[in-house]
């Protein structure tokens, strides 16, 4: 009998390299639900709209992410990135079903200038860590045999991005300036979604909290350059403090990742997100 695997945020960057790289096949059946077939603000509805697919895995990919949209509209951060988990963690547990949920970097302060562990402290500095985190915390609260990854800095083919909007930009000016004062690693949402695809085929399901990003450690301004490296566009890079880039949501400085505990726990392979950046090319 196949297993039911029901994936949110369809249309979203990780939604769409998971459906991309992983058809319906003898093993598994998956069904990829966006914004119309389960609206994460509408949380009184999930509930009921989720239940009756009966799933046997939850990959939730769905998420509010305009960061700095969130510090104004936090009801709407805390529905979709906190409320909507809760909803989705009973599902999960009614069904026997296995979570995995997708967090991120910005649940940390980011003034540590080491690789952050998955047992560092806590400290969100804007609206939508704050959201992420507390969806990670109910969700465990509910199901404390789910898997949660937090990831940074996600890019791909698919979607709007920071590689996307780099190739923009360099295509249209001279120069551009790019801040490289807050350091961490890419991460190639293919990557990421082949890596939850090995976890939940390995039938090695270990509950609790993983760190995966790209290898290597990169500023904006690397990230920037290394983009420009490969695109061949002549637009001159210009490093700049955070600080010329005033922000309506304050952003970590340092968020590198450890991923020591994923890597051993699964047995996977991370490749280098220079190695990443440049296989994405043949996407776009």
């Amino acid at each position: 009998m196949k297993k039911r695997i029901v994936v949110t945020g369809a249309t979203g960057q990780l939604g769409s390299e998971i459906k991309s790289i992983w058809p319906s096949d003898s093993a598994y059946e998956l069904i990829f639900l966006g914004r119309e077939e389960l609206p994460l603000d509408d949380v009184e509805m999930i509930y009921a709209r989720l239940r009756k697919y009966d799933p046997d895995v939850i990959i939730h990919a769905g998420a509010y992410t305009a960061v700095d949209l969130a510090e104004s509209e936090t009801d709407m951060a805390d529905r979709v990135n906190n409320q909507a988990s809760r909803e989705i963690a009973k599902v999960a547990k009614e069904c026997s079903a296995k979570l995995l949920y997708i967090s991120t970097d910005y649940v940390f302060p980011g003034d540590v200038s080491l690789s952050l562990t998955e047992d560092q402290d806590t400290d969100p500095i804007n609206a939508y860590g704050l959201s992420k985190l507390q969806g990670e915390q109910g969700i465990q609260a509910i199901l404390p045999d789910s898997i949660i990854i937090r990831t940074s800095w996600v890019y791909s083919s698919f979607g709007k991005n920071f590689v996307k909007t780099m190739l923009n930009l360099m295509a249209s000016r001279k120069s551009i300036n790019v801040v490289n004062d807050q350091i961490g690693s890419p991460t190639y949402a293919k990557d990421l979604a082949k890596a939850i695809q090995h976890i939940i085929k390995s039938d090695n399901w270990q509950a609790g909290i993983y760190h995966y990003s790209n290898e290597g450690e990169a500023s904006w301004f690397d990230f920037a350059n290394k983009i420009k490296e490969f695109s061949g566009l002549a637009c001159e890079v210009i490093p700049v403090d955070s600080n010329a880039f005033p922000t309506v949501a304050k952003r970590p400085k340092y968020s590198l990742l450890n991923k020591e505990k994923i890597k051993k726990t699964f047995q996977l392979e991370i490749p280098h997100w220079e190695v990443s950046l440049k296989e994405m090319w043949g996407g776009l």
